[in-house]
């Protein structure tokens, strides 16, 4: 019989909660959290149901029956006396048995808090506590990763319990778990929950093409919500019309809250993200565009992309690599987007213009896309050279990059090597993503020509990567389109 489980789009996730919650048989399970859903509002499954699929669905509907309290940590000077607040009103408005203990009741530490609040659980009702951004309650109060650690280890690791610390801060969450931290070794799992890929987003969206999906991940990015609020079979426009008619709008909203968690306090660093989003790349136009400069623009740089990876810091990718003049970009398709065509403009929307913000973004859309493409036709490239069979073609190429002289005057949209720091270049290649018109002829001289230009490529292969299709005479030694690129997914 096949399982009653459908995995979703994070079958990593979904198989991993269903180990945890129940490891028997997945149609008894199922069949228990649909005789729970009674208890269950139908507008919270229907919610689910949009997110994901139906066996991480079973899977969140088992923790609301199981006896669950989720804590969400927030940002901000609040102190430990109002963490403290902040959990026990959690546990008391939650379905654990030790709920109704919890009303009105205070602690001092955290070991204390933990062990009341899973008092009274047992095998046959097991409880779940999700702690939801968890950076942000370190960030508060320096000693919980110890608190949390003594719990853990003097009670909560034998208790039918399992515990799920969320953080939307990778490095911190890294940082965390590592090796110098009090929680080093404890996690049973760790599970880097990623964007949704552009596939993903292509079913979400009901994609009529593969070059269609590529417009919609340009917009939406991979997030779950923005890219399930696209209507069945509507065009970029018409969703765009709908997703900017005021400032309040989901789609509108959702970096301004981007924006403002992220960056609390760092001004400069927002400043300098809305520069490199605006689409200044190099270090000088960044400095000139954001007003920012010398060690205070290297610290936001760092912050952006070392601690926040919203930034990607890239170096030009030849035998010997660049050392100097990198690029930044914006790494998220949707912050990319809404730096440069909504962020700047919000004041438009909200006096009732959403009108010339549409009027902009379908003026320069043509040329946005073709250069908000080349790091997914980058990232898609890779994942098919892990095919032995295809890198073999390029002479043991595995890792794609991009190359450019300092003053820009030269830039090679893709260069194919055999590691990330390249001893051999296997190909070079151009990225044409325009609406109409093949790749051409001329366009594969003129690349033919920039083998001379990139270091280690005199006898690199020439690869094509087209929107439209290859002109027919043109011998390229490789050519992809959008449907080679999303079956990288």
């Amino acid at each position: 019989m096949e399982s009653p489980f459908f995995h979703g789009p994070d079958p990593e996730l979904g198989a991993a909660l269903r180990r945890a919650l129940e490891p028997g048989d997945d149609a008894v399970f199922v069949a228990r959290v649909r005789g729970a859903l009674g208890t269950v509002r139908p507008r919270t499954w229907d919610v689910l149901e949009q997110w994901a699929g139906r066996g991480l669905v079973a899977a969140a509907l088992a923790a609301l029956a199981a006896g669950l309290v989720a804590v969400r940590a927030a940002r901000g000077p609040a102190g430990l006396d109002e963490a403290f607040a902040a959990f026990a009103d959690a546990v008391a408005q939650s379905t654990l048995p030790a709920a109704h203990a919890f009303e009105g009741a205070s602690f001092d530490s955290w070991p204390t808090a933990m062990r009341a609040a899973v008092q009274g659980v047992d095998p046959g009702r097991p409880a779940i506590l999700v702690i939801d951004e968890l950076p942000y309650l370190t960030e508060g109060d320096r000693g919980f990763a110890a608190d949390l650690q003594q719990a853990w280890d003097r009670l909560l690791e034998g208790a039918p319990l399992l515990l799920i610390c969320i953080g939307s801060d990778v490095r911190m969450m890294e940082s965390l778990v590592g090796t110098r931290s009090p929680l080093y070794g404890r996690p049973t799992l760790e599970l880097h929950v990623a964007p949704l890929n552009p596939a993903e987003v292509a079913g979400l969206t009901s994609a009529p093409n593969a070059a269609a999906a590529f417009d919609r991940y340009l917009i939406v990015g991979g997030f779950p919500q923005l890219a399930a609020s696209w209507p069945s079979g509507a065009s970029p426009r018409t969703f765009l019309r709908k997703a900017l008619a005021h400032d309040q709008t989901l789609f509108a909203a959702t970096a301004l809250r981007i924006m403002a968690s992220e960056f609390p306090r760092e001004l400069q660093a927002r400043d300098v993200i809305e520069a490199i989003g605006h689409g200044e790349a190099s270090y000088g136009r960044i400095q000139r565009r954001s007003g920012v400069r010398g060690n205070t623009l290297n610290d936001a740089l760092e912050l952006l992309v070392e601690r926040k990876r919203l930034v990607a810091r890239d170096l030009p990718y030849a035998v010997p690599p660049g050392k100097k003049a990198p690029k930044y970009v914006v790494t998220d398709p949707y912050l990319r987007f809404w730096l440069r065509f909504v962020g700047p403009h919000m004041d438009e929307l909200s006096r009732g213009r959403p009108d010339l913000v549409l009027g902009r973004i379908e003026r320069d859309w043509q040329v946005y896309r073709g250069r908000a493409i080349e790091p997914l036709a980058r990232t898609a490239l890779e994942r098919l050279l892990a095919d032995p069979s295809l890198s073999g073609r390029f002479d043991g190429a595995r890792h794609v990059g991009a190359w450019w002289r300092r003053d820009h005057s030269v830039e090679v949209d893709l260069v194919g090597g055999d590691r990330p720091d390249p001893r051999a270049i296997g190909f070079i290649g151009s990225v044409k993503w325009r609406e109409k018109g093949p790749f051409s002829a001329g366009e594969l001289a003129a690349l033919a020509k920039q083998r001379a230009d990139v270091p280690g490529a005199e006898g690199a292969k020439l690869v094509a990567v087209s929107r439209t299709g290859v002109a027919g005479g043109v011998e390229a030694d490789a050519a992809f389109g959008p449907d080679d690129l999303l079956g990288a997914w």
